[in-house]
């Protein structure tokens, strides 16, 4: 679904991806680890068409939706208006097949976005990047400033839209925990470089990963 292959992007003189190479294959889940700065929502903006690469290439083979870092939904707006708002070149104007799989969305379909806590303003961009229809799905940063159980339902959502529909998903994470557990394979970014690549069983059990990204090695990470 996605390929990319010696992706460069530049923000003036500074490199932000340095000859990036990776790839989704259909109905994959992929996660994109790294720490602040690494490039990685450089990476999603440019797949969004939100940036322009320097140099490489990059296919998408279907439609894509992107759940920013931040939410970035209209505040002023009500759920229900933002979720709309999803699916504009979808032409996708009932937003009832998104309250069957994100139900709490129903409840809060008259509030304003902007009165919602982190979680469910989370939700409210999930639900909003569904209304697309998309082939693909890259989450920029699922897990960022809410709390483990609020990350684990959307987590279980996610992984219940791969395996019933085929939803492609690119996550993009710094909780490197939580991309192991429901990914497949992972690519680490680094100062704009690709550093390791594997299976997620691989990657977790790699010294130099667990170091950087779980705090130690997974069996001192154990209880």
């Amino acid at each position: 679904m996605i390929e990319i292959r010696d992706l460069v992007v530049r923000y003036g003189s500074a490199t932000a991806l340095d000859h990036v190479t990776l790839s989704v294959r259909p109905t994959e889940m992929i996660a994109l680890l790294g720490p602040n700065g690494a490039g990685k929502s450089t990476l999603a903006n440019t797949l969004s068409g939100i940036i322009t690469p320097a140099s490489g290439t990059l296919t998408v083979d279907g439609r894509l939706a992107h759940i920013p870092e931040g939410r970035q939904l209209f505040p002023d707006l009500t759920v229900e208006d933002n979720l709309i708002l999803g699916g504009w070149r979808s032409r996708r104007r009932d937003p009832a097949p998104v309250y069957e799989i994100l139900p709490r969305l129903a409840d809060l379909r008259g509030r304003r976005a902007g009165v919602l806590s982190g979680g469910e303003q989370q939700m409210v961009a999930f639900g909003r990047a569904l209304m697309s229809q998309p082939d693909v799905l890259v989450v920029d940063e699922l897990s960022l400033g809410l709390a483990p159980i609020v990350v684990d339902d959307l987590a279980a959502h996610l992984v219940e839209l791969n395996r019933e529909s085929g939803l492609t998903v690119l996550l993009i994470e710094q909780n490197a925990r939580l991309a192991f557990e429901i990914c497949g394979r992972a690519y680490v970014l680094e100062a704009g470089h690709i550093v390791a690549e594997g299976p997620c069983a691989e990657l977790a059990g790699s010294a130099e990963v667990a170091r950087a990204y779980l705090g130690g090695s997974i069996e001192e990470a154990q209880p």
